[in-house]
């Protein structure tokens, strides 16, 4: 008998769908010709048509077999070569290990505009030339000669072949060269290699990119560094993406995102700062670019570096050294304790609040200490990491407060534009002449933003004059934040302004405490960190001892100007409890010390990286739908295996329980098995939709699973 003639392929497509529509996996079309996997097509998907990724191989579709009608592939994006198995791979483990749909993984990981381009619009975009070679312009950023730290550092990575190093770097150690280093020998070592770095936050990424376009422009021409993170336009960023997909860039610099570009010949992947928060995705696919930078590196043969001067814990101990029976972490451990071109780190100084007077702000010997130093013409930094004026306005007749009408939270008070403005939905009025609710007309600030801070600080530095040498007159402060940088090039003109000199006092929240080469501050200060130390996250304490250690590394950054001035760096903290055992370990430098002393309590606690997390959570129109279908959740799987090896705990609200009039809660799931309860999590997916659409899902706006998560 004749067999039936092949009349097309069925190709498994991603295409990004419908958050909640219960559909993780790729689905079926019919191509004319066997697609390879990883190339681009744009397939219908409803009534639109919209852009996918082949996944898996074709198969022929013969003649006159039973089955559903399938919609042909609508066209094929030519011109570029399929995505690689490694990044499909990618794709497919954080689509599984974070919950989420493949689809929606593999698309976000793809520029924006390339998902609006059709076939004809993508070939012209190829066509564009792309930038000469002699664009790079001169070099700017020659080699230094390596410290013996630092050259001990990249004998170890060159030996060390493939697989995860943590780099503990002090501040002012030198870590940047060590990468610039180390990418340069791997680029110098295959003509195709490329690498990737990242950071944790874009208005650290400007700078660093300046370094490596002076570095490797001359060499491999200006196009052969891009970025990647979501400041740029979007033709900006499907620029980079092409340039890093067709092997023209050699060096992508990005933020988190950027741990999903396309790099065929991946060779090295840098995380500065891998500590950061930044890094854990807080909407949407909720993953952790640290934590696929290392899977990504392992399944691609590429090293990857992780560099910090305060590790993460779960890092941390993930390095530990072998011993007395233990085989040690998964990361190799290096260390670079001293400084390169600086003093010495600064000397910390704890002033105990509780011997101030009354509603002291910024204690006296503070005070002296700043006017000191812009007497000689250096530079002072203050960190308070709250922006705003004030977190509230209040009525002290009546206790009115300026809460936000859409959220359970405080609408914080901006005295510049004379706003009552929520930083969690957004929502803004104008201040209220009076108090809305008895009519008084003396209403008062409550607490203090770096708004406050810096008017204060202007009032208290009045009678200070700067030294003649850099033009005299009264103190110049200024001011970063959220706020004071929303407009675009501010960031970069207020940066450029202190590292001229032209500031005396910056006053700032966390944007000012890392990353930055700030030569002329000998001193910092922390004004109120005291909020970290009984919060209710157990991470809370390992944040605080981040920032500040990373705060305290701006000061005393170059040592033959401290030399000069004949002065010493120093970090001051204004604290309620200067007993606590972490400002010990701060005083000494000692991170170990406190890594120490936070793993031996998470132990005993069983925390991570002492045992494996993951949260779900619930919006709703009501408090009670939400914890309702949580609990109902959580009963729904008492059945599985799996379910005696998981603690799920009882739904709670979040500490923002209502954000833009919608009530959030959340329950804690937790396993000393991380296998247990990634298989738990799996089975679950489809019962939490088919409880969704019951009636214990009425209300339900929106559900999620956040694995691993930051906050809690």
């Amino acid at each position: 008998m004749k067999e039936a003639p092949e009349i097309g392929f069925r190709v498994q497509v991603a295409v990004q769908t419908p958050a909640h529509s219960g559909i993780a996996e790729p689905l079926t079309y019919l191509a004319a010709a066997a697609l390879p996997a990883g190339t681009l097509v744009r397939v219908p998907l409803g009534q639109r048509e919209v852009l996918g990724v082949v996944w898996g191989e074709a198969a022929p579709e013969a003649a006159g077999v039973e089955g559903p009608v399938l919609r042909p592939v609508a066209a094929v994006l030519e011109g570029l070569p399929p995505l690689s198995e490694g990044w499909r791979d990618l794709v497919d483990f954080a689509a599984r290990y974070y919950q989420r749909a493949v689809g929606e993984v593999a698309l976000a990981g793809l520029p924006p505009q390339l998902r609006e381009l059709g076939a004809d619009q993508l070939a012209r975009r190829l066509a564009r030339k792309p930038r000469a070679a002699a664009d790079a312009g001169p070099a700017g950023d020659t080699p230094r000669t390596p410290t013996p730290e630092q050259a001990a550092v990249l004998a170890e990575l060159r030996a060390g072949g493939a697989g995860a190093f943590l780099l503990h770097g002090s501040t002012g150690s030198g870590k940047t060269e060590v990468y610039l280093q180390a990418v340069a020998e791997r680029l110098a070592a295959d003509p195709e290699a490329q690498a990737l770095v990242m950071v944790p936050e874009i208005n650290l990424t400007p700078q660093l990119e300046a370094r490596f376009v002076a570095r490797f422009g001359p060499l491999y021409g200006a196009g052969a560094v891009v970025a990647m993170h979501s400041g740029m336009t979007n033709p900006q960023r499907l620029g980079s993406w092409l340039a890093a997909h067709l092997g023209r860039a050699r060096i992508v610099l990005g933020t988190r995102m950027a741990v999903f570009a396309s790099l065929p010949k991946l060779a090295l992947i840098v995380v500065d700062e891998e500590h950061d928060p930044s890094y854990k995705q807080q909407e949407g696919a909720r993953y952790s670019a640290r934590d696929l930078a290392v899977w990504r590196g392992r399944r691609e043969g590429a090293q990857v570096l992780l560099g910090s001067a305060t590790p993460s814990l779960e890092s941390w101990w993930g390095s530990r050294p072998p011993a007395d029976g233990d085989p040690g972490g998964r990361y190799r451990r290096l260390a670079m304790p001293s400084r390169v071109g600086a003093g010495d780190l600064p000397a910390v100084r704890l002033v105990d609040m509780n011997l101030q007077p009354p509603r002291t702000r910024l204690s006296a010997g503070l005070v002296d200490a700043i006017a000191q130093r812009v007497a000689r013409g250096e530079q002072s930094m203050l960190l308070l990491n709250r922006r705003g004026y004030a977190p509230v306005l209040a009525c002290g007749d009546c206790g009115w407060k300026s809460e936000c009408p859409h959220c359970s939270a405080y609408r914080v008070f901006h005295k510049i534009d004379r706003s009552l403005r929520c930083h969690h939905c957004g929502f803004a009025e104008r201040v209220p002449r009076a108090c809305p609710a008895c009519g008084n007309l003396d209403i008062a600030p409550v607490g203090r933003g770096t708004e406050r801070l810096e008017e204060e600080l202007a009032e208290l530095l009045a009678g200070v004059q700067r030294p003649e040498a850099d033009g005299g007159g009264p103190v110049r402060i200024a001011r970063i934040d959220a706020d004071s940088t929303r407009h675009e090039g501010e960031l970069a003109r207020q940066l450029a302004q202190v590292h001229e000199g032209a500031v005396d006092v910056l006053v700032g929240t966390q944007m000012i405490a890392k990353g930055h080469d700030f030569r002329r501050i000998t001193l910092v200060a922390a004004v109120n960190p005291d909020g970290a130390l009984f919060s209710s996250d157990f991470r809370a304490p390992e944040r605080l001892f981040s920032l500040l250690m990373q705060s305290g590394g701006r000061a005393g950054r170059d040592s033959a100007w401290l030399a000069a001035q004949g002065s010493r760096a120093e970090m001051w903290i204004q604290t309620f409890h200067p007993q606590h055992p972490l400002f010990g370990a701060l005083r000494r430098h000692d991170y170990p010390a406190f890594a120490a002393q936070q793993l031996e309590e998470r132990r005993a606690a069983s925390l991570p990286p002492f045992s494996f997390q993951a949260l779900l959570r619930a919006d709703a129109r009501t408090q009670e739908a939400a914890q309702g279908f949580l609990t109902a959740a959580s009963a729904d799987v008492e059945d599985l295996p799996e379910a005696a090896a998981v603690q799920r705990y009882p739904a709670v609200p979040l500490t923002i329980q209502r954000v833009a009039n919608v009530e959030r809660a959340q329950m804690l799931v937790e396993s000393e098995s991380r296998v247990a309860l990634q298989r738990l999590l799996a089975q679950w997916h489809p019962r939490l939709h088919a409880l969704r659409r019951g009636p214990e899902g009425q209300g339900i706006i929106r559900w999620l699973v956040d694995v691993d998560p930051q906050l809690i």
